[in-house]
Formats: structure tokens, C-alpha cells, sequence
């Protein structure tokens, strides 16, 4: 393969002809974020050809695409996707359920285009590019170690906002979907620890992004790590423990070490900030105006929206801080799902994006640790309450291992800033209900449970 890119020809007319086909197929996609809003146009951001586009086989076009819907609450500018789109003459049976159509018209009327990353010959690719780095049209490609070549690709099917591939058991692809200007955290933060001797958290090895590295323009769309073959993640170690009737205390003190050091290595890795009485007030303002909305939208919070308002008020009121609280970069979407317990028995902490669906600016910016702690209390919560019948001690058994294995590690327990705890597992509580009333509504019971309990609740009480 050339080591300069072939741009997509007579980009103006692709994205017309593929349109119709896109109108149709992207909201079906799980990491399509604006389900429940029609399509009203596409607009081509760059067009490259991964692979050319020839006769004799398939070939690989890289779209980024913006979305046009109305209504859209990140408008203007409209969402951009990242598309691989397979292209070839015929599609072999193998690769049916991978179609999004056949052209028409433009420049690839008469050809078969599909979801390329579902061809093994195409995300084969992928990992060649990513072992040759460099510039590839509006694209760069940049790793730190060397990549064996040869290895086998496979999807994974658990991924919702992100595609995953792994390669021979050996590295872990996470294709952005979704794509943001600037550096993803998860790329930025797992380099910062990795530099910083943080060995909880899996180094990435290489990546691709737009802009050629100019900071100004770059935006992350893949990262490659390695893969912890045979590890377990937290949510489903969790569940089995709940199953057999065993205790989760020894897992859970551990998981909290895990993450007081990962916390403890942010802090030395990257700048912190001290919350002052102004920003304590905008952050329980915007909990406040989080709470109002999903009020609105599930009538259920409505008669424990006083107690809950208070939980926020009370972060701002003057404690044992003077009312200030230490803020630095932190996971941002900590929960049992995105850890992994490797086969020698320790913690390693993934997926650093953040919660997706909010601003890239706003998952970079610093917050206070017990954010991440706080997810972590709400996450114990659910398990317990998955498994049937509801186990309240063992929630909050989990809960206080978690918090003194934090403390063994970082010398702060996070149980010594109750008001700030209270306030961000009740936010946290507000938006679980809001996703439960949209898309899993026989769940609504388990955060409303939190919330009855978070609105009684005063500020300086740990409870379950």
C-alpha cells in the first residue's frame, strides 16, 4: 500500500450518493447518538482511502461525516462520525449481515458499500497502518512500541458509544465513533499515567487521530492497548460473588486502593486546581439544574426534589474544607464495568473517555476525586440490587471496603467529606434515573430506591 493517501475521488458528490444509504443505516448503529431525531442531511468533513479503491478487491474509504438533525442540543455544529466503509463490486455471503447498500450513483455508483471494520481483510489493515506511523492524507498515525505484524482481527459486540477490535489476543482497538475536537481523554490521561509509572492503568501502545499533530486541530479517533487476555471486569465478578452468597469485601478494599492510586498518580501527572467558593456554587448549580430537567422528564423525582436540592446546596456551605475542595482530572465514569481484575489477581482501571454523551471540554475538566468514588458507591448499589432479592449489607459492605481500601492507599478517606459524597452520588442518582426512564424502565426502581434514600439523608451521614 502506497504511503500516501489516495483521497476519496470527487469528494463533493460522495457523500450525496452514499447519503440515502447512511439515512437509513446509521441510526440503526448502537454508538449513534442521536436516536429519536430524524436525519436531515450530511455534511463530508474528509474522505480518505485507507485502502484504494480498485476493481479486483475490496477496497477501505475513512469518512468523517457531520449529521444534521434538528433540535440537536450539541447544534450547532452538528455530531461527526467516524465511518469505515468497506467497498466492493460484490459482497461475499459471509459479509451479508455487514450491508448498508448499493451506490447508485457518483463516484462509487455500481458498488457495494459496507461496514468495513466487519471485513477481516479491512481492519487487518487498520493494524498495518498503526504499525507504520506517519501522515496518510488528512490523517496521522503515531505508536510507541513495535507492533507484531499478522495478527488476527476480531469485533467485539460489547461496545455501545465505541467500536472495539482485538488483534490475536494480544491488543485491544477502541475506534471512536463519536468524534470531538482535541485529544480524548482516553488516550490523554492513560499516556500522563503511563509516563508516570502508573501501572493500573493499560499504556497505549499507538493511535490515530486528524490534523496531521497539530494541537489545534487534532482529534483522537482510535487508540490501541494492550489487551488483558483473561482478565474479569468488576460488574460481572460482582454479580457472581452475589450469586454464590460470597463476600466482595476483600475485592472491593482492593478496588478502592486501585483507585486512590490511580488518583494519586493523576494528581502528580497533571495540573490540580483548588475549588473556590465561586465554583463550588456553579458546580451545585449545575447539579441543581440537572436535577430540575430530569424532573421534568420522570415525574417520579418531583416529591424528593426538596431533599435532594439540599444535598447540592450543601456543598457550598462552609466545613471542614472553608468550602473549598481540591479538583483534579479524574475518570469521570467510574463504575464495577470498567475495571478489570487480570489473572494475577490485581485491579486495572479502563476506559477513560468520560460519559460520552457530554462535551469533550467538560470531560477534561478537573473535579474533585470523590466524583469517581462516588460512581463507584452508586455501581456497588446496583449490583446488589441485580441480583434478586435486594442485599442491602452486602452493598454496604462493599461500600466501606471500597472507601478504607482508598484511604489505605491515599491517606484521605473519602468518607471525610460527606457533603461533596452526598452530593455527587445524588447527581449521580438523578442521572441513572433519567436513563432508566428513556431506556430500561422496569429498572426505574433502583436509583428511585437511591433517591428516597439520598433526599432524607443528611449531609453528614455514609449510609447505603
Amino acid at each position: 500500500m502506497s504511503e500516501t493517501a489516495s483521497t476519496a475521488r470527487a469528494p463533493v458528490a460522495l457523500v450525496p450518493s452514499l447519503g440515502p444509504l447512511l439515512h437509513e443505516w446509521l441510526p440503526r448503529q448502537r454508538w449513534f447518538a442521536g436516536k429519536g431525531r430524524p436525519v436531515t442531511g450530511f455534511a463530508l468533513v474528509s474522505a480518505t482511502e485507507l485502502l484504494p479503491i480498485g476493481t479486483a478487491g475490496p477496497g477501505l474509504l475513512h469518512l468523517l461525516v457531520r449529521v444534521q438533525q434538528p433540535g440537536l442540543a450539541s447544534a450547532p455544529p452538528a455530531d461527526c462520525y467516524q465511518l469505515l466503509l468497506g467497498v466492493r463490486t460484490t459482497l461475499p455471503p459471509q459479509l451479508a449481515p455487514a450491508l448498508i447498500g448499493r451506490v447508485t450513483e457518483g463516484p462509487l455508483a455500481g458498488r457495494t458499500v459496507y461496514e468495513g471494520l466487519s471485513d477481516p481483510r479491512l481492519a487487518a489493515l487498520l493494524l498495518e497502518r498503526l504499525r507504520t506511523p506517519g501522515p496518510l492524507g488528512p490523517l496521522r498515525f503515531s505508536r510507541t512500541v513495535h507492533i507484531p505484524e499478522g495478527l488476527p482481527p476480531r469485533v467485539l459486540d460489547a461496545e455501545q458509544s465505541n467500536s472495539s477490535l482485538v488483534y490475536g489476543d494480544a491488543y485491544i482497538l477502541k475506534i471512536y465513533r463519536r468524534v470531538y475536537p482535541g485529544a480524548n481523554p482516553d488516550l490523554e490521561l492513560p499516556l500522563a499515567l503511563s509516563r508516570a509509572g502508573c501501572t493500573r492503568v493499560p499504556a497505549p501502545v499507538a493511535w490515530y487521530e486528524t490534523g496531521n499533530g497539530r494541537p489545534e486541530g487534532a482529534s483522537t479517533l482510535g487508540v490501541l492497548q494492550p489487551y488483558l487476555r483473561g482478565s474479569q471486569d468488576g460488574w460481572q465478578l460482582a454479580l457472581d460473588a452475589l450469586s454464590s452468597g460470597r463476600d466482595f469485601t476483600t475485592e472491593a478494599r482492593a478496588l478502592g486502593r486501585a483507585t486512590a492510586e490511580v488518583h494519586t498518580a493523576l494528581a502528580d501527572a497533571l495540573p490540580t486546581v483548588t475549588l473556590g467558593r465561586p465554583q463550588t456554587e456553579s458546580l451545585a448549580l449545575g447539579m441543581s439544574r440537572r436535577l430540575d430537567a430530569a424532573a421534568q422528564a420522570v415525574p417520579a423525582l418531583m416529591p424528593y426534589v426538596p431533599g435532594l436540592r439540599a444535598a447540592f446546596e450543601a456543598v457550598g456551605e462552609p466545613g471542614r474544607s472553608n468550602g473549598t475542595w481540591r479538583a483534579q482530572r479524574v475518570h469521570g465514569d467510574l463504575h464495577l464495568g470498567q475495571t478489570l481484575r487480570t489473572r494475577d489477581g490485581e485491579w486495572s482501571v479502563i476506559d477513560f473517555e468520560g460519559e460520552p454523551a457530554k462535551p469533550l471540554a467538560e470531560r477534561c475538566r478537573p473535579q474533585p476525586p470523590v466524583r469517581d468514588v462516588a460512581g463507584m458507591l452508586r455501581s456497588f448499589d446496583y449490583a446488589a440490587r441485580w441480583y434478586r432479592p435486594w442485599n442491602p449489607d452486602w452493598a454496604q459492605r462493599c461500600r466501606d471496603a471500597y472507601c478504607t481500601g482508598y484511604a489505605d492507599a491515599s491517606g484521605t478517606d473519602p468518607r471525610a467529606e460527606p457533603a461533596l459524597l452526598r452530593a455527587y452520588e445524588t447527581d449521580k442518582a438523578v442521572y441513572e434515573v433519567l436513563y432508566e426512564a428513556r431506556h430500561r424502565p422496569d429498572w426505574l426502581s433502583v436509583p428511585m430506591a437511591a433517591i428516597r434514600r439520598l433526599a432524607e439523608q443528611p449531609s453528614d451521614v455514609n449510609a447505603p
